[in-house]
């Protein structure tokens, strides 16, 4: 199926960062963090024991090292435990971001909002996408998504610094 050479293929140990809702996480020492995306996350698509991942971030543990974080219904579905090995194979994810469909209603509402969205890299709209979806209530999501429009309409290009501004 893949013609690409993976960044990694191989067994990992899934940990448990200390304290009240520490991730669980396999360390992936092999892959370097990106001295150009914030925070240095390296944007990854995969598999975790044959449970396909996509448009996923390895996250810094702060070391210069990174890690995968592996969720709770990934745990459940691929029915591992931290202490348990997975296999994890990662490939470099330089795909397209996906434009949630109620996100692209509302920008195609505003005379040219959407077509200049789609002239942002995916790294942006990616950020903007993140940061309107991570809302706790419809409410916060209603309003970022405005703020989103507003951001675009004077031509403001998301970081993850500016976006909550």
């Amino acid at each position: 199926m893949e013609t690409e050479k993976p960044l990694v293929d191989k067994d990992y140990l899934l940990e448990k960062f200390q304290g009240k809702g520490g991730w669980t996480f396999a360390k992936i020492p092999e892959i370097l963090q990106d001295k150009h995306s914030p925070f240095g996350l390296v944007r990854v698509r995969g598999t975790i024991d044959n449970f396909e991942i996509k448009n996923y971030n390895l996250m810094p543990m702060g070391n210069g090292k990174l890690f995968l974080p592996v969720k709770a219904d990934i745990r459940k579905k691929i029915k591992k435990q931290v202490g348990d090995y997975v296999r994890i194979t990662l490939f470099a994810d330089h795909l397209p971001t996906d434009i949630p469909e109620e996100l692209k209603l509302c920008l195609q509402d505003e005379p040219e909002v959407f077509e200049r969205f789609l002239t942002y890299t995916n790294g942006v709209q990616k950020a903007f996408i993140e940061w309107i979806y991570s809302a706790k209530t419809d409410e916060t999501k209603i309003e970022r998504i405005t703020r989103t429009i507003d951001k675009i309409i004077k031509g403001q290009k998301s970081t993850t610094k500016s976006v909550e501004n």
